[in-house]
């Protein structure tokens, strides 16, 4: 099968800059039938369509072959490195330092299938499925992300993630957040990883309990979609990861899954715009 046969397959220029970070081969053992490259592009063409593993097109190699190959990764943490890695280098070509100093937390719940696994029912948002909790530089690049039954509330989430994230980022200094964080929570988090929390609020929210009229004469609704600062580029991230129709449900039996498919889902998007550029 030749190299860039599908829209989702990586370039030469993006094989290239992933040959840097890309996990090094035994020396040890038989040569590996099938090139790596090949194996990605089959990867990024189930994450791309959305498909099943057997749904692999012929020209692909075997379909359990590419799904050892992913499973053997994700167990290894690998997509989790890559995706840091890549993050650090965007954050260099873009003259940003590759240390990470602020950044923004947020949750959203997917619906689940049958496939089984953890779920649960989110009252809020009326879904019975699962929620991701990702934290994600002021870039919108994702730095963790933590899949948990979206019966948890964002605090009780929120500190699974922050659990997690905990010693990964020594330069972090100041997080955003929704009004989902509030109270003991972010006293909490501020003193595990020693941070700013800060709460970022609508500005309307003073102008609802204490001048409605002025909302209602200016044609403001508080429920409609708002942009509020630093919260959009959350929002954003969970957007790009949602144009991948592998996370446009929760397919997967375990979380850990899913949470694989959006670090090589944001890994993607940096692969490309260091191409790119």
């Amino acid at each position: 099968m030749p190299f860039g046969t599908y829209d989702s397959d990586v370039t030469d220029a993006e094989w290239e800059l992933l040959e840097e970070v890309w996990p090094s081969r035994p020396k040890r053992g038989a040569p590996p039938t099938w090139h790596p490259r090949l194996i990605l592009d089959a990867i990024l063409y189930v994450l791309r369509g959305g498909i099943a593993w057997r749904a692999l097109p012929h020209d692909f190699p075997p379909w359990e072959t590419v799904h050892y190959h992913f499973r053997t990764m994700r167990l290894t943490g690998v997509w989790e490195r890559i995706n840091d890695q890549l993050r650090r280098i965007y954050r260099e070509h873009i003259r940003r330092t590759a240390e990470v100093h602020a950044a923004i937390i947020d949750s959203r719940s997917s619906k689940t299938t049958e496939n089984g696994g953890v779920r649960g029912f989110d009252g809020n948002k009326k879904i019975k499925g699962r929620k991701r909790h990702i934290l994600v530089d002021t870039l919108g690049l994702l730095l963790k992300v933590v899949v948990h039954p979206a019966d948890l509330q964002d605090r009780q989430g929120g500190r699974l993630l922050v659990e997690a994230v905990k010693g990964q980022f020594p330069g972090l200094k100041k997080i955003w957040a929704d009004q989902g964080y509030t109270g003991e929570f972010k006293r909490w988090a501020s003193q595990e990883l020693q941070v700013e929390f800060e709460v970022v609020y609508p500005w309307w929210r003073q102008l609802k309990h204490y001048a409605p009229d002025i909302l209602e004469a200016q044609g403001i609704d508080p429920k409609a979609f708002h942009v509020l600062p630093r919260r959009w580029v959350v929002e954003r991230s969970f957007a790009w990861m949602g144009r991948n129709r592998r996370l446009s449900k929760d397919f997967e039996v375990l979380p850990e899954t899913t949470e694989t498919w959006c670090y090589l889902a944001m890994s993607r998007l940096a692969l490309r715009r260091l191409a790119q550029r």
